[in-house]
């Protein structure tokens, strides 16, 4: 580097990062971040989960592209939803936690007597050709019941801590009780961050921090040891290659396929690892095919837009003096970015295997559209914080508001 070089770089740095500040600044960037990464993750989850389940679909079905049908059908009705949720106002979403927890506690009741079990967890209801999972609505269920909850008993903005003992913690207590029961310690640990985000913003003590810690550790501790397969998932983990033909088995192979990618991966579809090799590629590990496929900067780019969208997520939740807003909105963060930090921590052999999907990219429809409608709800947030709405109106109206102007069905396109 020239020395005319090394004196114009400070000022190139300090330009970009000008601009990128300004970036951030402007009113509608949560808003685009979250719209932006969303779709990202939806379109590239499509792709994966074709590549993924083609093989196993073709021998078991004969149809290489049954789970993606499946998966798009999910898509399809997620997406309308997603956007529902975005046009709803607050109110909506304060009473819709209500009745979400009381169908979510129903549904994992009916789990426990008439679930479906697979690999040591009973956590569907089939129906027909249909099989839904009651513990993943609990999720969004327990964010908005739960935020509700501490919102009205704010006073001047503030919520006293001490508000979290009657009814929320005993209300958490349940759903995490009765995902128990259906031994799904992967779920249980997500509605524990999801509680704990909520314990953050409220402000709670470090003891009671402390006191929640200590008993999901322990209940933990319980549920591996009652259940034989988890103590050797367990061990697997804590020495993957020793047990590469056992317990270790799925860690190792999406190990091998996460290492197999290298800088740029083998290219889309070209995964050796899913012809057989890798348990539930679809689904749980379907990480570690991205990684095969697109590479080390494939699965960069997919943690960089879970950091962003934890970030417009936390954006809208720090821009806001509404209770209600802060709180959902980082209850939502909690739960999608700490559901994505355990599944590619699962497959890159940072935790013990949980058996979670990552959100917005596995397959799974019980997943994706409580996914989706959190998504909408903080979208419909984003548009809510200073200055979105003068932003919103500068703009005009939308493609699909356009479209129904111009085929005769809704009002006029403002100018």
């Amino acid at each position: 580097m020239t020395a005319q070089q090394a004196e114009e770089a400070p000022g190139w740095s300090r330009t970009h990062l000008a601009g990128i500040r300004e970036l951030l600044s402007r009113p509608l960037t949560s808003y685009y971040l979250v719209l932006g990464c969303s779709a990202l993750l939806l379109a590239l989850g499509l792709m994966m989960v074709l590549s993924a389940s083609s093989i196993e679909a073709l021998q078991k079905t004969g149809n290489p592209f049954y789970w993606f049908i499946k998966q798009s059908m999910s898509v399809a009705i997620g997406i309308p939803l997603m956007w529902i949720c975005s046009r709803m106002p607050q109110r909506f979403f304060r009473l819709a936690g209500y009745p979400l927890m009381g169908i979510s506690i129903i549904g994992l009741l009916m789990v426990i007597f008439i679930g479906e079990e697979l690999l040591g967890a009973q956590r569907w209801i089939a129906i027909g050709p249909f099989s839904i999972q009651p513990s993943e609505p609990a999720k969004l269920g327990l964010a908005l019941w739960g935020a509700d909850l501490l919102a009205r008993k704010a006073r001047a903005g503030r919520i006293e801590w001490r508000h979290l003992l009657i009814p929320l913690m005993p209300g958490t207590a349940i759903i995490a009780i009765l995902v128990m029961l259906g031994r799904d310690l992967g779920t249980t640990i997500v509605l524990m961050l999801i509680f704990l985000a909520l314990l953050w913003v409220v402000g709670a003590p470090v003891r009671l921090f402390g006191g929640v810690l200590a008993l999901l550790v322990l209940a933990t501790v319980i549920m591996i040891m009652v259940e034989p397969y988890r103590m050797e998932r367990l061990t697997g983990f804590l020495d993957v290659w020793e047990h590469a033909q056992g317990s270790g088995f799925q860690a190792a192979q999406g190990q091998i396929a996460m290492g197999s990618g290298g800088w740029f991966g083998l290219g889309l579809g070209s995964s050796r690892q899913k012809w057989d090799w890798v348990p539930h590629a679809e689904s749980d590990f379907i990480f570690s095919i991205l990684g095969e496929e697109l590479g080390l900067m494939g699965t960069l780019v997919v943690v960089a837009l879970f950091g962003l969208l934890g970030y417009a997520g936390l954006r809208i939740a720090s821009r806001t003096t509404d209770p209600f807003i802060r709180l959902s909105a980082a209850a939502s963060v909690a739960w999608i970015a700490g559901q994505a930090i355990v599944n590619i921590g699962a497959v890159i052999g940072v935790f013990p295997i949980t058996g979670i999907p990552l959100p917005l990219v596995s397959y799974g429809g019980s997943a994706l559209l409580p996914t989706l409608a959190a998504l909408g709800m903080l979208l419909s947030f984003a548009k809510r914080e200073p200055g979105a709405a003068e932003a919103l109106a500068v703009r005009g109206p939308g493609p699909f508001a356009r479209a129904l102007s111009w085929l005769g069905l809704g009002g006029r396109p403002r100018r």
